[in-house]
């Protein structure tokens, strides 16, 4: 359920909607825009009536959502949301470039990585340190020590960090070194992890699960909007369908239908929806057209001896080609994009 308060309404009138939907059970979630307020209510609204909130001082309106997602959606906080990574901002006018490696093999090739991402105009710095592999034969990341390379590459070279963080246990540690946390997609609905970042100090990038609806994806969202999180980036990396010729397929159709429905900044992932590094730029490119507020992309100094997804990743050569093309793409559609503005 939604309150959308007169845009003369007092603070003692807006706390005393809170206090009664505290009443009755409701945690309440605010969202000033410029024209209004919006409270929207978390919990058990079915058996009450709208009514119950409509003759209060203060209310101009009360709506009741259908929807399995309250907080993401744009009904609740119509202005799109700005997501503060270090001292980069996604969700803004610029597209913002998140690059890296699949994983952190080493501290030469980590420094070398950030070299080719800050020469190409990216903004941060990407790598996993905790991977979930198919087969636990495969390498799962050099743990916390890769952190510290990670960390260290990144202040080297202006970056902000952005790493994938798997279970509750490693949230703290992961968020001494990291400013953006990933929830990769197999961990889309794993709701004690999602509830846990709700609790975070850092932002959260949520990746759209294997085979996730639109619908779905924005439910996860909400679990740590709920938990008092607000800081929420969404990426689109794939789905897994019939096709067999990439390693997904790329739904470019969500971001723009994301952005019409969610306030929350939409990345792409290219890498992930690709599998073969040839597809990567053009799926970037495409990315930039649509809309997407940023990109993710896999670059390796030397991908074809990659611990971990060579084949999707680009050179550092490629990726500032890329870089260049979709900084064209970006300046006509009025944006910048890598810190390089039109």
């Amino acid at each position: 359920m939604l309150i959308v308060l007169d845009h003369q309404a007092s603070e003692d009138e807006i706390d005393g909607v809170f206090a009664v939907a505290r009443a009755h059970g409701l945690e309440v979630h605010r969202s000033d825009g410029t024209e209004h307020s919006i409270l929207g209510l978390v919990g058990d609204c079915h058996s009450l009536s709208p009514q119950r909130f409509a003759g209060l001082p203060g209310v101009r309106e009360v709506l009741r959502l259908s929807t399995p997602y309250r907080l993401a959606c744009r009904a609740f906080h119509p202005e799109p949301s700005l997501v503060a990574v270090g001292d980069v901002t996604v969700g803004g006018p610029e597209v913002v470039l998140i690059a890296g490696p699949c994983a952190v093999e080493s501290e030469e090739q980590i420094e070398a990585a950030a070299t080719a991402v800050a020469a190409a105009g990216g903004r941060i710095l990407r790598g996993g340190v905790f991977k979930p592999r198919t087969s636990p034969h495969e390498f799962r990341g050099l743990g916390e020590p890769g952190l510290r390379m990670l960390r260290g590459a990144a202040d080297r070279h202006g970056l902000a960090v952005c790493t994938e963080v798997l279970g509750v246990e490693q949230i703290a540690a992961v968020s001494a070194y990291a400013d953006l946390l990933q929830v990769g997609a197999r961990n889309m609905q794993n709701f004690p992890l999602l509830d846990a970042l709700g609790h975070a100090s850092r932002p959260v990038l949520l990746k759209r699960g294997l085979s996730a609806t639109i619908a779905e994806w924005l439910a996860a969202a909400d679990y740590v909007l709920a938990a008092g999180n607000p800081h929420v980036i969404l990426c689109e990396r794939g789905i897994r369908t019939f096709e067999t010729a990439t390693r997904n397929t790329l739904d470019l159709s969500a971001v723009p239908v994301v952005k019409g429905l969610s306030h929350l900044p939409v990345v792409v992932d290219p890498s992930h929806a690709a599998g073969h590094r040839k597809l990567v730029p053009s799926l970037a490119r495409a990315a930039v057209a649509v809309g997407a507020d940023g990109l993710l992309v896999e670059i390796h100094p030397d991908p074809d001896h990659a611990l971990s997804d060579g084949p999707q990743s680009l050179t550092a050569e490629e990726f500032a080609a890329t870089a260049n093309r979709c900084r064209m793409i970006a300046a006509a559609l009025g944006r910048p994009l890598g810190g390089c503005h039109v």
